[in-house]
């Protein structure tokens, strides 16, 4: 499976606390890949791991599918797509079953979406050379020109297309985009008048989970009948981000715990949160870590009812450690639980309403509004 987010998976920022911050401060979590292509469990910004020294070695001797390795030059750019930009062509592209490099989507006002690629398009090879069966770290490096480093921006890539019979190959150029993790859609008021904004994260970069809050906070304020938070796709970010996001809809309280050397840790909500507004929380099988510690946590609270599929199972809490030839391994140092005691690790997040048990065909969204209407919004 391909996860579509903004940065790599298993990717950590920051450092863990030392004691435990009575609000989210300095922490560290996953992080996914580039939002415009997909990620690997081993994918870095761009390249492979082997370009990545000292660290890849460390990571290979420790046997954890979550540890990464990363060259300075690729741990830096983790950085700046932390920021929420990234140089690339604005795709989104995942490995369907037969092993091509899919688009899933294209980027509104990016080169990709001027160029005329649509989503459904098969890739079929970067600059001439095929990508069918790569790995989808090695495309991502193709599509970003990393080995031109800085000169990357402005750069143009030649990318060779399917649609159904029709092969083309097109040039585009690559740029600086910048991602917008958080959007918000508020839908027409129902023939009642009720209404449900969506809140949709597609990723925990910074400044996310102060768009969640602010979004819960004026849905508040305009009176809203519920809220509906979609996390379906959201392979993760910055945890402090996600506990951030969680204040939004919580008047303090543990919003996750774990382990540091041995010593239980706690992460709060902060004080304040928007606690009428009945909420649901949309997620899925691309749903994972910091994602799932937010829906864990909202669910464990009683603040929100979980709609959707299983959320993948990643609990694990990672920290970089930088070695002396400047490459960056990130090792897992411990797990993630939620405020009831669960580790998510392996295991994931039940829905309360399962929609892979019930009915699969029906539409996630319209499964959250009938769960809205039973909780007393009238949606």
């Amino acid at each position: 499976m391909v996860f579509v987010s903004v940065l790599a998976t298993g990717a950590a920022t920051g450092s863990l606390p030392g004691e435990a911050p009575r609000a989210p401060r300095v922490l560290t979590g996953h992080v996914a890949e580039d939002p415009p292509y997909g990620h690997d469990p081993r994918a870095g910004e761009g390249g492979t791991a082997a370009s990545a020294g000292d660290a890849d070695d460390l990571v290979s001797r420790s046997g954890d599918r979550w540890s990464t390795a990363y060259s300075a030059r690729e741990y830096a750019s983790v950085q700046r797509m932390l920021a929420g930009k990234y140089v690339g062509v604005g795709l989104w592209i995942k490995t369907d079953r037969a092993g091509r490099m899919e688009v899933s989507q294209v980027g509104a006002d990016s080169p990709a979406a001027a160029a005329g690629i649509r989503t459904g398009d098969t890739l079929r090879a970067v600059d001439g050379t095929p990508v069918a069966g790569r790995p989808v770290t090695e495309v991502v490096a193709l599509l970003r020109g990393e080995r031109l480093g800085e000169g990357a921006r402005g750069s143009t890539v030649v990318l060779a297309l399917q649609r159904g019979e029709r092969r083309w190959t097109r040039p585009v150029r690559r740029v600086e985009l910048s991602t917008e993790p958080v959007t918000v859609r508020a839908d027409e008021p129902a023939f009642d008048g009720t209404t449900a904004p969506v809140i949709r994260v597609e990723s925990f970069t910074r400044g996310s989970g102060a768009a969640v809050r602010r979004a819960a906070s004026e849905a508040a304020a305009r009176g809203s009948d519920g809220l509906i938070l979609d996390l379906r796709g959201n392979s993760g970010g910055l945890v402090v981000e996600a506990v951030e996001a969680a204040s939004g809809f919580l008047d303090d309280g543990v919003v996750a715990t774990y382990d540091l050397d041995g010593h239980q840790q706690a992460l709060y909500a902060e004080p304040g949160g928007n606690t009428e507004t009945p909420l649901v929380v949309l997620v899925d099988g691309g749903t994972m870590s910091a994602a799932e510690l937010l829906a864990g946590a909202l669910q464990d609270r009683g603040r929100a009812v979980v709609v959707g599929t299983r959320t993948f199972g990643k609990g694990s809490v990672q920290m970089p450690r930088a070695l002396p030839d400047g490459s960056v391994a990130e090792l897992t140092v411990g797990e993630y639980r939620t405020p009831a005691g669960r580790s998510l690790e392996g295991v994931g997040v039940t829905p309360d309403l399962d929609l892979a048990v019930t009915d699969a065909d029906r539409d996630a969204e319209e499964e959250a509004r009938t769960v809205l209407s039973g909780l007393g919004s009238g949606v």
